[in-house]
């Protein structure tokens, strides 16, 4: 603002430019401001972030993160538009930043560069002098290409011997989809769609239709079905392998299924192997099932031949797997603490109580301790364990039953601290086998991605629909498990798998795949 000291100018040009700085300034201050918020708002993020990585996840901070992502995605586009309105009302091209911004990253090396070259003058803009080269500067700016469509033609030779008079041809190479005239990119392309990020068939065709090819969701359909038959050999191999497995994380969600005249609720189970966290080599994977209600028959008929350890929450329905003398043999029980620390985090979080407060304290502290033993042998693990966590998990013991005689029946804290006393031996199961771990959280990231995606395609269309999309569910989560891309997987593996040998579809399995690809490099 104009000092009140200062002389006022009375002629109408001083007057303006005096109210356009004026101006600018308060815009330079906005700018600055909301720059401000915008980066308190990363940095609360970043510490929320940090929190969870040190207590591990869990759904109530997952929550919290999903706010504060917001949050920041508002108050950075804020500021940019209010630098932007800035710099247009500034009279340098080039105004000092409103605020600090992080360094920028360079843009991935292995993409394609095209050079743009801007012609210099022939000529000495002041002299008309003969120009020698000196250098350039180069500017990067990051472009997409739209997806591009084309139409493969495979042309066949029919030749004819002039002696005999025999014609000779090639037979026709093999295709995913018998008589099918989609190809495995664009097969593979529909499946990770649907089933990877979760866009529904009529989302997909109306897409494709922007780009000028109609595609009717019945076709697309069908290409699916005739995609998840081509695929079930591998869908079995991926089963057969996370059911040899020592240790399995078991959990399940809810799939809304269209039924007549209503909306019935079904399940989709899943189990992971995941031998990482104890230094196995053992590739991870993870089998789904779809079943139409959360009967205990389902996970029975699931593991009707696995014996192992199953890390599962306190649903009732796997109480009869852990029965002795059960055939073909007993599965151990071990439970998962961040269910037994969710409910006292409530508490500890809405309600202040101070009791929930302590106990999600010491259980933190076993978190922590936890974390700097995973990937370690699972001997190296049990060693750190019986030294270190024996000792906090007695001390928590001792104090949960001491604290929980002085609860009432029905008293919150005492509720949640009984959650984990009426299962301390499946709750202490870890500390004497040293590949169990800690919390189900295996299980719960391989749901995560359904969970979100019911927001998009509400319901599953009938119970055979739910089979198929836990089927093809199975192969794009082990993929991702494997960190391996699940669309330029399943384009190679429908591109061979119609005439690759019954016996070497293991070959096939995501976890192979990198070796394939690179294999593929070095020969080209």
């Amino acid at each position: 603002m104009t000092d009140a000291a200062d002389p006022i100018p009375n002629e109408l040009e001083a007057l303006r430019a005096a109210l356009l700085a004026e101006r600018a300034a308060r815009q330079e201050a906005e700018a600055r401001a909301s720059g401000l918020d915008a980066m308190v708002a990363h940095l609360k993020l970043l510490i929320a972030k940090l929190r969870q990585e040190r207590f591990g996840a869990s759904a109530e901070r997952g929550a919290r993160l999903d706010q504060l992502e917001l949050q920041l995605e508002e108050l950075e586009a804020a500021a940019s538009e209010d630098r932007a309105t800035a710099v247009t009302s500034s009279n340098s091209d080039r105004p000092e930043p409103v605020h600090p911004r992080p360094a920028r990253r360079p843009l991935p090396a292995h993409l394609p560069r095209e050079r743009v070259v801007i012609p210099g003058p022939a000529a000495c803009p002041c002299c008309q002098g003969q120009l020698t080269k000196l250098g350039e500067d180069i500017t990067e700016t990051l472009e997409v290409v739209p997806r591009s469509w084309k139409v493969v033609q495979t042309v066949r030779e029919r030749l004819v011997c002039r002696a005999c008079e025999t014609i000779t041809q090639v037979p026709a190479p093999f295709h995913p989809i018998s008589r099918g005239r989609a190809g495995p990119e664009l097969l593979a392309t529909i499946l990770e769609a649907k089933f990877g990020q979760h866009l529904p068939l009529n989302r997909q065709s109306e897409t494709f239709a922007h780009e000028g090819i109609n595609l009717d969701v019945s076709t697309l359909a069908d290409w699916v079905g005739a995609c998840s038959t081509a695929l079930a050999p591998l869908i079995e191999l991926i089963r057969a392998h996370v059911l040899a497995a020592e240790r399995l994380h078991g959990d399940d969600t809810t799939v809304p299924v269209l039924a007549r005249n209503r909306t019935s609720i079904g399940r989709l189970w899943t189990y992971v192997r995941d031998d990482g966290p104890f230094g196995s080599s053992s590739p991870p994977a993870a089998m789904f099932h779809y079943t139409p209600d959360r009967t205990a028959a389902h996970p029975r008929r699931h593991l009707s031949r696995y014996t192992g350890i199953l890390q599962a929450d306190a649903y009732a329905g796997f109480n009869e797997l852990y029965r002795e003398g059960r055939a073909p043999g007993t599965i151990v029980e071990a439970a998962c603490w961040a269910h037994g620390r969710r409910k006292l985090f409530v508490l500890a979080d809405l309600a202040k109580a101070p009791l929930a407060i302590e106990a999600v304290r010491r259980i933190d502290a076993i978190f922590d301790a936890e974390r700097g033993i995973l990937g370690q042998l699972a001997e190296q693990r049990l060693a750190v364990r019986q030294e270190m966590i024996v000792p906090m998990v007695s001390e928590l013991e001792a104090w949960m039953r001491t604290e929980r005689a002085r609860l009432s029946r029905h008293n919150d804290v005492g509720r949640a601290m009984d959650y984990m006393l009426k299962r301390w031996t499946a709750f202490t199961r870890f500390l004497e086998d040293g590949r169990i771990c800690l919390t189900n959280n295996a299980a719960e990231r391989a749901l995560r991605g359904i969970a979100i995606g019911r927001k998009a395609w509400l319901f599953a269309g009938s119970d055979r629909g739910g089979e198929r999309a836990a089927a093809i569910y199975s192969l794009i989560v082990t993929a991702r498990l494997n960190d391996v891309d699940p669309r330029a997987w399943l384009g190679d593996t429908l591109r061979r798998i119609a005439d690759h040998p019954a016996q070497r579809l293991n070959e096939l399995l995501p976890w192979n795949y990198p070796h394939t690809l690179n294999a593929k490099q070095s020969a080209a």
